[in-house]
This record gives C-alpha cells, structure tokens and sequence, in this order.
C-alpha cells in the first residue's frame, strides 16, 4: 500500500511507522489519521511489535488546524477518525512503542499516550495544548492521563497547557523512560527487538488484564487473570518457554 502522509518500513520483525508531514510538525490531517489506522490494522506478514515516531525535529503538533474539513464539526471527527486510529493503537495484534522524539502536543501526545510503552528522547516535551484554542483534551487524554500520574497532576496539564519534559513525565509515570537524545535510536531499537522476540500472546494478554484492572475489584480481577493464565497455558509459546528452560538455551518464540 502506497502513504502520503507516513511511511511504513519493516526490519527484523518491527514495523517502524513514521508520521511524515515535517514541514508541519507531522500535525494529523484526516489523510493522516485513515493511514495510521490501515497501517497499524493491515500489518504485514511477519511483524511482531511496532515502532511509532515522527519525521524531523518533532512527533506531532496534534490536529492540523488548517484542515478545514475536520474543524466543520468536531464531534464527528472524533467519533469518526479519532476513535478508529485510537482503537487501532490499543488494539494492536503486536505490542506498540511509541518513540517520542520531540514535541507531542494535544492529540499527538494523546496518540503517543495511547501505545503500549512510550520512550522519549530527553529533548522531548508533552503538552496538553487544547485550552490555548478554547477546547478540553481529547483523543483519550481524559482517560488516559489521570490514570497514570493523578488527578491534581492531569489537571493541571490540562488547564494550564504548559509543556511537560520527558524527564517529569518518566518520574510522573505518564511514561517508560526518557533517553538521552544520542541514546534515543539505540534504545527504542532495542525495546523493540525485545517486544519482537518476545512471547506476542502473553503480551497482548497483559495489554488485556491491565485495561480490565480499572473497572474491577481483586475478585474479578483474579478471574481475569486465571482466565487469561489458562489461555496462556495452553500456548506454544509457553511450550517453547519451558522447554527452552529446561534445556538451558534461549527460547524462540514465534506465536502471533
């Protein structure tokens, strides 16, 4: 499939998707957002986690604010372009990292948020912009932000838009970790070989019992976890896992 407005490359089982509009700080357009979300839904053959980052000196400025035809009606944008991309994050078939190599404004930082693990360059900053033109955060920021650090602390962010580094935001647990800016590359490659290597099912079942952990008491939660634990079980990756442990060798997983 051909993109304008990212590219797709894959390398050793991780498919790196870059947003690629610099000239704009990869702000999102509708164009954008209906390419991230058949990128992220039709994965090629062979690709275990994902890479998501941005072209130039920025991740992404948020909504493009000379897109016309999504400021017509906000409520429809959302509910037709937002939801979908953001549904094709979270429920990813791989494990996602998004690799935050400069500034992620409104619902940029909101799509980085939205990944599974979220790595930054040091150099990096989040600001939830949205009051600056009169709006309230969206793009799952709501949810997703006083979940992580708290309300005071996300209400602050949103009320008084002001930039968060990747330093305050790795501390406040809104993220993984900050990188220095020459270690950045290297690290996010890394964490990506390792999610690539790793045991996909088990992976996407944590995904699935930490999104389940917030509506549930420990009763249900420990349902859950049997539940999933079960279906983990019964997987040739945790053959392969305990197979390779008894042979002290690496284990090779290959579960999809």
């Amino acid at each position: 499939m051909t993109y304008e407005t990212i590219l797709l490359s894959v390398a050793e089982g991780v498919a790196t998707l870059t947003l690629n509009r610099p000239e704009a700080l990869n702000a999102l357009n509708g164009r954008m957002r209906a390419e991230i979300t058949a990128a992220l839904t039709h994965l090629p053959e062979g690709v275990r986690s994902v890479v998501i980052t941005g072209a130039g000196r920025g991740f992404c400025s948020g909504q493009d604010l000379t897109d016309a035809a999504s400021a017509i009606d906000l409520e429809r944008t959302l509910r037709e372009e937002y939801e979908p991309m953001l549904a094709a994050i979270t429920g990813c078939a791989v494990p996602v990292i998004a690799a935050v190599n400069g500034v992620a404004a409104g619902a940029g930082a909101n799509l980085a948020l939205a990944a599974d693990v979220v790595i930054a360059t040091e150099s990096a900053t989040f600001i939830q912009a949205f009051t600056r033109i009169g709006l309230i955060p969206d793009a799952g920021g709501t949810w997703i932000i006083p979940r992580a650090v708290g309300a005071a602390r996300a209400m602050g962010m949103m009320l008084f838009a002001e930039p968060v580094t990747a330093r305050q935001a790795a501390d406040w647990g809104l993220i993984w970790e900050a990188l220095p800016d020459d270690d950045f590359h290297a690290g996010v490659a890394r964490r990506a070989q390792a999610l690539a290597q790793g045991p996909t099912q088990a992976f996407l079942s944590i995904r699935e019992a930490l999104a389940a952990s917030f509506g549930n008491d420990m009763g249900e939660q420990l349902a859950v976890e049997a539940r999933l634990q079960g279906r983990a079980g019964h997987s040739a990756d945790f053959a392969e896992g305990v197979g390779a442990f008894l042979q002290k060798r690496k284990p090779v997983f290959r579960g999809r």
